[in-house]
């Protein structure tokens, strides 16, 4: 028989309402029929994406799920055991870059945006120290991710946070009125995750030029939809400028890759080395990136979905991403419910009053949805797993609990 402990007497602080007990390891495993119902049991209890419009994230495409599973055991964090990952990262590395606009760049494969900001940040952080400099700022829109919070606290360095214009993007007036002696970076952000809006970035480029300041895209959600958008030309995001120094994106979300999937691009190699740390009793001398342990598998996956998909096939998803997401905007206005913004992407922020109960009216309908803060509205991300019936069956119960 397995030990087990009251719940109260497993907690150290805090308190639960959960008045079980609590299961410890037990010494005999039990069958491989009895962990396959457990884990049937588990994965039950989990939302399948069919009804979330909440999340930027989806099921990801069946060759990265296939290629995930190939490399399992493939550690990047000692790639010279795993000659074969490497080679994957560094062609992803040049592919993505060429589609953000310039296929000479350097960076790595990372678990997603939020280490991506924190390692951007770290680089410029440390380069700035060594030349002497001990207070320091960033400045970014009021509408950056939240791991931007984080930053603040891991790298103790001031975040200033930017107004918006009337289009919900950066205002460049209030950046300018922001930078000061100790700011070393702008963030500018291609994909607001509440949004969907992309700031101005070649005008934060021509501001951070002027300034001799550090430009980090924060790309995680657009960087996968704007180069594939029929009105692209609109939107100068990526290293065609010139003050853009770094980027980040994340496959894991319109790239269709598996968790965690994301990408740190530098203009400049020079900005990895600020984050080298050596590695004598590994295959490779140094480590750029923030875990050590790097998982190959979603290299692996990416490299696939990529490989499989091409532009053609990443660009087909999108525009209909994009036709889904027209759908929605114009079944709402026949509905006399207005966005907020016109969509610039496939997010769709929708004006409605009593926004908080709608939310959890649909919730009960057994939809995922999200609200934005300021302004307040309903979110609504329309991912590759979204299908024009989802679309008219959301219309109907939104209207419904209005």
């Amino acid at each position: 028989m397995p030990l087990t402990f009251p719940l109260q007497l497993c907690m150290r602080g805090g308190t639960t309402q959960n008045k079980g007990w609590v299961t410890i390891m037990e010494e005999r495993g039990i069958s491989r029929d009895a962990v396959e119902s457990l884990l049937e049991e588990k994965k039950h209890k989990d939302l399948s994406y069919k009804r979330v419009l909440s999340s930027m994230c989806t099921y990801p495409h069946e060759i990265a799920a296939y290629a995930h599973n190939m490399f399992l055991e493939s550690n990047l964090g000692d790639s010279g055991l795993f000659p074969g990952t490497k080679e994957m990262e560094a062609e992803l590395i040049r592919m993505i870059g060429a589609l953000l606009g310039r296929e000479n760049v350097h960076g790595y494969l990372s678990t997603g945006g939020t280490e991506s900001n924190i390692q951007v940040i770290r680089a410029i952080r440390n380069r700035r120290k060594r030349a002497g400099l001990r207070e320091m700022n960033i400045i970014v829109p009021e509408t950056a991710h939240f791991s931007f919070d984080k930053i603040a606290d891991i790298l103790c360095v001031d975040v200033k946070k930017a107004s918006l214009d009337d289009a919900l993007r950066v205002d460049v007036n209030s950046v300018e009125e922001l930078i000061d002696a100790n700011t070393i970076c702008v963030v500018g952000i291609a994909g607001t995750t509440e949004f969907g809006q992309i700031d101005p970035i070649k005008e934060l480029s021509a501001i951070t030029q002027e300034n001799d300041l550090f430009l980090h895209v924060d790309a995680a959600f657009g960087g996968f939809v704007i180069p594939f958008l029929t009105e692209k030309d609109r939107y100068q995001f990526d290293f065609s400028l010139d003050g853009v120094s770094c980027m980040s994106v994340d496959p894991h979300k319109m790239g269709m890759s598996t968790i965690p999937s994301g990408c740190i691009l530098f203009r400049e190699n020079s900005y990895l080395d600020e984050l080298e740390v050596s590695t004598p009793y590994l295959t490779t001398h140094g480590q750029s990136s923030l875990t050590g342990t790097r998982s190959g598998a979603s290299t692996a996956a990416t490299f696939a979905v990529f490989k499989y998909l091409g532009q053609e096939g990443m660009r087909a998803i999108v525009t209909e991403c994009m036709r889904l997401t027209r759908l929605l905007v114009q079944g709402a206005k026949a509905k006399g419910i207005r966005p907020e913004i016109e969509p610039v992407m496939n997010v769709v922020t929708l004006n409605i009053d009593e926004v908080d109960r709608v939310a959890v009216a649909l919730k009960a309908k057994g939809w995922e949805v999200s609200t934005t803060r300021k302004p307040k509205a309903l979110r609504l991300v329309i991912m590759p797993h979204v299908t024009e019936e989802t679309v008219k069956l959301f219309l109907e119960d939104l209207v419904d609990v209005i």
